[in-house]
Order: structure tokens, then C-alpha cells, then sequence
């Protein structure tokens, strides 16, 4: 198994580091997330011009034909920036729907423009009840005619409040929680009887609620074959939970980089305070982790980009991973920087904040111990 990059690949992450060095620092990247879309809508733009919201789309599509690698490369360094422009829920999330199952006519009115930044999107699966069972769905679709009449309310929708279209999952047969009679649809989000309750995060993002009642689409918005769009949710969930995975890696090299930095400059007692013992043990384990967590998140994404049996387990298990070690490579950052790690003028405290609701993004570490247990 190669794990090095390819040219096209190494180009990606070279341009994607010149545009945060250069254009993302943190100063801006907080008047982005205090702004009232939560993100630049010139940033959006330029990701798209320079071909990021492409990437993992077919050249049909009018994308790069990338796969899971080019994602872990990108997701990476937005990680190490705290990106908070909604990449992950318009390419990953709602895009991994749409590429999957959308016929022609769909992908051009819906899908193209996605791709071309000109359309904001959102998937909305998680549902009150079901924590993070993706196959229990209790929102209803029933058909009156030709038209589709969806109910139900969907929390924790990311990019929820600025979405233009919304991609909801809705039972239309079978149990609550069978995996069987999920039908995806694609709504506006103006659409009559549908109602958003959109709010800040814990990490510095957007979010909203979304209430659908006796809500009317026609046949046209039915993604894919009716009451079948589970494997398309769960193939779009993957690609999330491995894009996540790759950017808590992002955040966990910096903290330990931050930590490392500041040890080094902090004085106590007339020397540094990384010239101590004990804090070095600390740093050392910050080290291991990451090396651990990079490693993993290496094989995992190779795994799954080549649809091996294991992959399965090698998301579940980068997942585990990040959503555990992560926390604790967070929690040393902050308590080696002192009082002063947990101040919204440092950016320490927004990164702990990030890798913390990753952690509870797509399945905790409890959640994704268990199914590799079972």
C-alpha cells in the first residue's frame, strides 16, 4: 500500500497552505465566524475558484474524480485553520448524497451549482431520537398523488440556517428504525411549512433546528429510488466521519506545535517552563498521540479508498481514536498554556473547542468502541 501523495495531491495541499498562511489567519477567521452567516461568502468563492468544492466529484459532474485521500488532505489543513466556511456540509455531506443518487436533471440544477459555489446546502439526518442510529428515522413522507408530503423535525443540521436546499431523509415504509423505506429528498428551504431555528455552536460554527409540517414537494425532488436512499446516507456518513477524523489530525498537530512553542518561550523560576520534567512527559505523549492518530487516519483513509472489507472498522477505528486522544492532546495544550488557554483571545481555546465537538460528531468514541466491538 503507497501512502505518499501524488503530484496532483501534493499541488492541492501546497495551495490550500498558501491560502491560510497568506489570506486565513486567526484574527480573520474570527470576524468570518462573528459575521452573520457565520462565514465569508468571498471565501466561499474562492474555494470554488480555485477548485476545492470540486474535488471529489466525477469529471462528469464537473469535478476532479478525487477520492477519499484528496479529502484527507484538504480536511487536514482546515483543520489547522479552523476553516469555518461549510465545506463539510455542502461538498461532503450534502454533495456525497447528490453525486451518489441524483439523476441528470438533478445534478444540474442542484448538484452543479453546489460544486460551483453558487449553492448552499445541507443534509439533514439527525433526529431527535435517534443519537447516532442513521437508520432510525421517525420523519414521514407520504404520497398524495404525484407530490410528496414530508413531517417530522430534524436537529443538529449543519450549515442549516444559510441553506439554500436541504437533502432530508424521510420514512416512507417499513419500522422506525429499519434500514429499508429511507427516501432522500431535496426541499428548499423556504419551501411552505418548513421552519429553521438557527444557532451558534459550542465551536464557533452555525447550526439549526428544522420542523417540517404536511411540508409539499413534487415528484422531482425524490433523490434516487424510493425508499432506498440508506446506502447513499451511510456511504455520505463515511465520507463525514473520515473527513472529521482528518481534521481533528489538523487540529491535534497544531495544539501539540502551539504547546511545544510555548513551552519554550514561558518562563518559570528563571527558566522554561519546557525544561522541566514533568511537562516534557506531558508534550512526549501529545507527540505519540498525534504520531498514532496520523498514522491511523493514513491507513483508514487508504483502506477506504479502495472499498476493502475492513473499511468499516478502519473509519470506526480513526474515529475512536481521534475522539479520545484528541480530547486529551486538547486538554494538556490547554492546561500546559495555563489560564490564559482557555481565553477567547487565544486561539488554544477554539481549537479545544473544535476538536471537542468532533468528537461527538457521526458516533463518540463510546459509540464507535462498540461497533468495533461488535
Amino acid at each position: 500500500m503507497d501512502f505518499s501523495l501524488n503530484d496532483v495531491q501534493e499541488m492541492l495541499a501546497d495551495s490550500i497552505d498558501k491560502f491560510i498562511e497568506n489570506d486565513y489567519d486567526f484574527d480573520t477567521r474570527q470576524k468570518y465566524a462573528a459575521s452573520d452567516k457565520g462565514y465569508s461568502d468571498d471565501v466561499w468563492k474562492t474555494f470554488a475558484e480555485l477548485g476545492w468544492t470540486a474535488v471529489p466529484f466525477s469529471e462528469a459532474d464537473g469535478g476532479f474524480d478525487g477520492g477519499p485521500v484528496d479529502i484527507m488532505v484538504i480536511m487536514r489543513r482546515f483543520g489547522s485553520a479552523l476553516i469555518v466556511e461549510p465545506y463539510l456540509a455542502n461538498v461532503v455531506l450534502a454533495g456525497g448524497v447528490l453525486k451518489r443518487v441524483a439523476n441528470d436533471e438533478q445534478k444540474q440544477r442542484w448538484l452543479h451549482p453546489v460544486i460551483g459555489g453558487e449553492l448552499q446546502a445541507a443534509l439533514a439526518f439527525m433526529e431527535p431520537q435517534a443519537r447516532y442510529e442513521l437508520s432510525n428515522v421517525a420523519s414521514t413522507a407520504q404520497q398524495d398523488g404525484d407530490d410528496w408530503v414530508l413531517s417530522g423535525r430534524k436537529g443538529f443540521v449543519i450549515n442549516g440556517g444559510t441553506a439554500d436546499v436541504l437533502v432530508i431523509p424521510a420514512r416512507t415504509s417499513g419500522d422506525s428504525c429499519a434500514e429499508d423505506g429511507i427516501t432522500l429528498f431535496l426541499v428548499d428551504a423556504s419551501a411552505k411549512g418548513l421552519s429553521r431555528n438557527a444557532y451558534h455552536t459550542v465551536d464557533g460554527l452555525r447550526a439549526a433546528e428544522i420542523t417540517l409540517h404536511d411540508v409539499r414537494v413534487g415528484p422531482d425532488a425524490v433523490l434516487g429510488q424510493a425508499g432506498g436512499g440508506y446506502a447513499a446516507l451511510e456511504a455520505a456518513m463515511s465520507d463525514a466521519t473520515l473527513a472529521v477524523s482528518a481534521e481533528a489530525v489538523g487540529i491535534m498537530q497544531l495544539l501539540k506545535d502551539k504547546t511545544v512553542e510555548y513551552s519554550k518561550s514561558r518562563s518559570q523560576f528563571g527558566v522554561p517552563i519546557g525544561t522541566f520534567q514533568a511537562l516534557q512527559h506531558r508534550m512526549v505523549d501529545m507527540l505519540t498521540a498525534c504520531e498514532q492518530a496520523e498514522s491511523l487516519l493514513v491507513w483508514a483513509t487508504m483502506t477506504y479508498a479502495q472499498n476493502g472489507t475492513e473499511a468499516s472498522r478502519a473509519i470506526s477505528s480513526v474515529k475512536y481514536l481521534v475522539s479520545s486522544s484528541g480530547q486529551r492532546v486538547a486538554e494538556e495544550a490547554v492546561q500546559i498554556h495555563g489560564g490564559m488557554g482557555v481565553t477567547w483571545e487565544l486561539d488554544v481555546a477554539h481549537y479545544f473547542k473544535r476538536v471537542t465537538a468532533i468528537g461527538q460528531l457521526f458516533g463518540n468514541a463510546d459509540w464507535h468502541l462498540d461497533k468495533l466491538a461488535t
